[in-house]
């Protein structure tokens, strides 16, 4: 361990300790400050800040797309991949004070595998059972970080399932080359054990009664998506009867899943509608919506102002719904997005 240094996040008031060998990203994890933040990887900028005081901070690897070097220059920085070796007072730029003081205890956890069955020709359904401890506390929308075994690298999956029974359930696509998903296709049998840390993610559920929610989703996206559908569906009252539509988009029929329990969702929340569409129908015997998802999403709304927006999936379909829903009326303050990010080859 290092040096610990002082870190103060404005304008909500909040010091920390951080260690020299922490990112200031992690440290606000572990003593329960849930800093806005996507990828973990210093590539999606979801936890870009501005130092106001102070100037001896060291960055890990990141991307000059997440922070280019003009900005690092003035004075930004990414709390992902920085290191403090001073006492700091940083400026937030993107915060949720409905979130901020909610964190759960970051936990490492041993699971056994019970199931990793293909659900499309490229994604996979992981469902692990707790060894050690026997339950872990998260927020349905959150993600959990995985040990690869052999290396000292780790992969980010976000949570399918709820909290309730001592499973975590995943949706993970199988990416060439990539370095846990090449794994989990040839590599993990049911009664394996893997490594898990968390919870992370602010992509979390709102308290909004009576405003309009909005998913749109894509690939892997279906995760986080299904967690929230299924929390409230299972919390009920209110919560349940908020209007809500899923857009999901895939390419081809064979990449639907879950359709449907989905479709079952539609009976127990009163106001739910899913809304597939296939941006290459081929020959698939299809009657739905085609076309890229956030167009059928134009095509579908003309107005939600007032409405709560939650977009996860690959980068330039998140792309193209945070341009989109501000231009229907959702407020920016209202839209929450997980942006994916890979290592293995399209």
């Amino acid at each position: 361990m290092g040096d610990k240094h002082v870190v103060r996040f404005e304008p909500v008031g909040i010091e920390i300790e951080v260690d020299e060998d922490q990112t200031v990203l992690r440290a606000a994890a572990e003593q329960g400050v849930m800093l806005m933040h996507g990828c973990k990887e210093g590539q999606c900028a979801s936890c870009k800040s501005f130092i106001l005081d102070g100037d001896d901070v060291e960055l890990e690897r990141y991307s000059t797309f997440a922070l280019p070097d003009f900005e690092k220059e003035e004075g930004f920085t990414l709390l992902c991949r920085a290191h403090a070796y001073e006492d700091l007072t940083i400026e937030l730029l993107n915060y949720d004070e409905e979130m901020i003081h909610s964190g759960l205890p970051i936990q490492t956890a041993v699971a056994e595998v019970v199931a990793n069955e293909p659900v499309t020709h490229d994604m996979r359904h992981l469902v692990l059972k707790l060894v050690e401890p026997a339950a872990l506390k998260y927020f349905p929308g959150q993600y959990l970080d995985f040990a690869v075994p052999g290396t000292d690298e780790t992969r980010s999956f976000s949570m399918a399932g709820l909290p309730t029974d001592g499973h975590l359930e995943f949706v993970v696509k199988i990416y060439p080359g990539g370095l846990f998903s090449q794994f989990l296709d040839t590599g993990v049998a049911v009664g394996d054990r893997l490594e898990v840390t968390g919870p992370f993610g602010v992509f979390t559920l709102r308290d909004a009664p009576g405003a309009p929610l909005v998913f749109v989703g894509g690939g892997a996206g279906m995760a986080p998506i299904l967690s929230l559908l299924r929390s409230m569906a299972a919390r009920g009252g209110e919560v349940a009867a908020r209007r809500t539509t899923f857009y999901y988009g895939a390419r081809r029929k064979q990449d639907l899943c879950f359709e449907a329990e989905l479709h079952g969702l539609e009976q127990a929340l009163p106001a739910f509608t899913y809304v597939p569409a296939l941006s290459e129908p081929g020959d698939d015997d299809w009657d739905g919506e085609t076309g890229l998802i956030t167009d059928v999403v134009r095509r579908h709304e003309t107005d939600l102002a007032g409405a709560d927006a939650y977009v996860c999936g690959p980068p330039p379909m998140v792309e193209a719904a945070l341009e989109l829903l501000p231009a229907l009326g959702v407020a920016d303050k209202r839209i929450f997005y997980d942006k994916f990010t890979t290592t293995g080859d399209e």
